[in-house]
């Protein structure tokens, strides 16, 4: 146990956005499988699943907290966190509602903790294609208006937003994810979106 709290200490480079670190083992294995491996005490097992979910525990964290360092930590503290509670894990179950459960619960804490400001920079670490300088222009412009609107979406309706349309979950696991009713997902999701087009329509518009 203590040797795989120090390796998963260890992972800030590997959660790093362009991170290139050797995997320890073939990434398209069975989670349940793993995870079982892990529990066992099997510390490169459970390294398997932090290569896998890094960069999406990483993106629902900032979704939570705007602020890239401190979603880096809140990921972290959440891989922790699963490794200490991997007996309540259920193997029938999928892993991945189970643990970003778990980062989404450790990114309010550090939150509340830090009392960190809603109105960061949301940035989903997606590579940058190259552009003219008119088109980069463009784009700051958007992204700096969509940085605002997502910022300003309560919680539940930007975490949702963000699942569904970055990370591409289901209402059903956003729904086990965040501890509603896949109907409430649903709304969440509309409102949310609704909420974005309405703040983002006037830059849209200068440009059609």
């Amino acid at each position: 146990m203590r040797d795989a709290e120090l390796a998963i200490q260890g992972f800030p480079g590997m959660m790093a956005r362009d991170s290139h670190a050797a995997r320890p083992r073939e990434i398209g294995g069975d989670e349940a499988t793993y995870a079982a491996q892990a529990l066992a005490g099997d510390a490169e097992a459970f390294g398997v699943l932090i290569q896998r979910y890094a960069g999406t525990a990483r993106r629902v964290a900032q979704a939570i907290l705007a602020d890239p360092e401190d979603a880096d930590d809140a990921a972290q503290d959440a891989f922790l966190t699963a490794w200490r509670k991997l007996e309540q894990y259920d193997p029938k179950r999928p892993f991945r509602p189970w643990f970003l459960r778990i980062v989404a619960n450790t990114a309010r804490d550090v939150r509340r903790a830090r009392r960190v400001r809603e109105t960061q920079l949301l940035s989903p670490g997606l590579a940058s294609t190259v552009a003219s300088p008119a088109e980069e222009t463009e784009r700051s412009l958007l992204r700096a208006r969509l940085d605002t609107a997502l910022a300003s979406l309560p919680e539940r309706q930007r975490l949702a937003v963000v699942m569904f349309d970055v990370e591409g979950y289901a209402h059903a696991d956003i729904a086990e994810i965040l501890g509603v009713p896949e109907g409430t997902v649903r709304s969440l999701v509309f409102h949310g979106r609704r909420s974005l087009r309405k703040a983002l329509s006037p830059i849209i518009g200068e440009w059609k």
